[in-house]
């Protein structure tokens, strides 16, 4: 579904009409739940998928359209994630099992080398917030540079640089990374 008839659909919604509501959230969900992947973890993703359409759904009505109504959620979506690193950092959680393995696992933790994805997440998640947006919605969601610029409320220019720098970070990192694991 394009982005006009998703800004539609979401102007019928604010109007009440349900079936709207329901395109809206099948159009968007997918992308939603990726970005939010990768800017908090795959164990709370879906927990903050339902909280940013909540938001979402309670501000329809203050919706103006003056960007399409993808990148108004995404910009929402990227405020829940916000919202959420603040609150666990303030409230460091114990783990309550002695299998954590198993657990990351049930939680959508494995991959097929999930030393190697660990370590790229921490590498991703390491960056700048502005970098790490711009790199996240870019290079993970697919967002174009300038939706992304909308979606953080600045230039095309400045996402550009932001993604270039996090992937120089990246690079350098995960070469320094590999060069120790051959010496040892």
């Amino acid at each position: 579904m394009d982005d006009d008839q998703i800004t539609r659909d979401a102007f019928a919604a604010a109007r009440g009409n349900a079936a709207a509501g329901e395109r809206f959230v099948a159009a968007t969900r997918r992308q939603l739940h990726r970005l939010l992947t990768y800017l908090s973890s795959p164990g709370v993703a879906e927990d903050l998928t339902q909280e940013t359409y909540l938001r979402a759904f309670a501000a329809l009505h203050r919706y103006e359209g003056r960007s399409p109504a993808r990148m108004w959620l995404l910009a929402i979506a990227k405020r829940v994630a916000a919202d959420h690193l603040r609150t666990a950092r303030r409230r460091p959680v114990t783990a309550q099992t002695a299998d954590w393995v198993t657990t990351a696992e049930l939680n959508g933790a494995y991959t097929s080398d999930p030393g190697r994805m660990v370590a790229l997440r921490q590498l991703i998640g390491d960056l700048d917030t502005e970098r790490r947006d711009a790199f996240v919605l870019t290079q993970v969601a697919g967002l174009s540079y300038a939706e992304a610029a909308e979606v953080c409320d600045c230039a095309v220019g400045t996402i550009r640089s932001r993604v270039f720098r996090a992937r120089e970070e990246l690079t350098k990192a995960v070469r320094s990374a590999d060069r120790l694991a051959s010496i040892s």
